[in-house]
């Protein structure tokens, strides 16, 4: 099996293996693909070792991804609190960022209803 960005692909058609790299999607996968001329249907199995590593080498050099992508995200949202911006101030509090309504819905953002004095329901 191919490790890729320490991902462990499992054995399935590229494309889609590839996808299991957090920070590749489908259309990544399939640039990552077409650059290295290998078929998109090829699957993980059959590949050379030449061919796994210079698709390692190609996501380590032009993509982020896995870790360093996460710490990034992070980052970014930890700015967003400390400069206490709109939406700064919408992930603190754990409400939907990008404008949903949240009267109804956002249920999953927001959690689980608590019970006060074992009868009102109150949200977020």
């Amino acid at each position: 099996m191919a490790r890729i960005a320490g991902v462990e692909l499992p054995n399935k058609r590229l494309e889609i293996a590839l996808t299991y790299v957090y920070g590749i999607g489908k259309s990544s996968a399939r640039k990552i693909l077409r650059r290295l001329d290998i078929k998109v249907n090829k699957k993980v199995s059959e590949l050379s070792e030449k061919e796994v590593t210079q698709m390692r080498e190609l996501v380590e050099r032009e993509y982020v991804v896995e870790g360093d992508l996460k710490a990034r995200i992070r980052s970014s949202i930890q700015r967003l609190i400390q400069i206490n911006c709109y939406r700064g101030i919408r992930h603190r509090r754990g409400l939907p960022v990008r404008g949903q309504r949240t009267r109804t819905n956002a249920h999953s953002r927001k959690g689980r209803g608590k019970i006060i004095a074992n009868k009102k329901i109150l949200k977020g």
